[in-house]
């Protein structure tokens, strides 16, 4: 099963473009990075930039809109992502339980849709997905 697991620190909603971790902080979550890669489990993780760098596309009456970050009525965002492979659930959330996280940041845990998952005629009509994803 795959699981991404979702970084949520609190206050990156309002950080300015640019803004970057501590070198300590990052040192840290290097060493939480390898112990994924060494058990066999990590698929890839990346950290994200601000949302004062990011858009926001919207579909107001089906036509696109561009908002440009930063946005004023997010609570939360997402810091970075890492993607695993693991046995269960609870598998996942023990790997996210061992994060050097810090008092701000909150992990969220989510499973990954397999095709598989999904009955016939949702399969048919995603004809070619797993292609896309190689």
């Amino acid at each position: 099963m795959r699981f991404m697991m979702l970084m949520i620190p609190k206050g990156y909603e309002k950080a300015k473009p640019g803004t970057m971790p501590d070198a300590k902080m990052v040192a840290a979550m290097m060493k939480y990075n390898e112990s994924l890669q060494k058990a066999g489990v990590l698929l890839t993780l990346d950290g994200l930039h601000p949302p004062s760098m990011g858009a926001r596309v919207t579909f107001p009456g089906g036509k696109p809109k561009v908002t440009d970050g930063p946005f004023a009525e997010t609570s939360e965002t997402l810091g970075g992502y890492w993607m695993i492979q693991v046995r269960s659930k609870q598998e996942a959330v023990e790997w996210a339980s061992r994060c050097p996280a810090s008092e701000n940041e909150t992990i969220e845990v989510r499973q990954v849709q397999d095709f598989s998952d999904f009955p016939a005629d949702v399969q048919k009509a995603a004809a070619g997905f797993n292609e896309m994803q190689k």
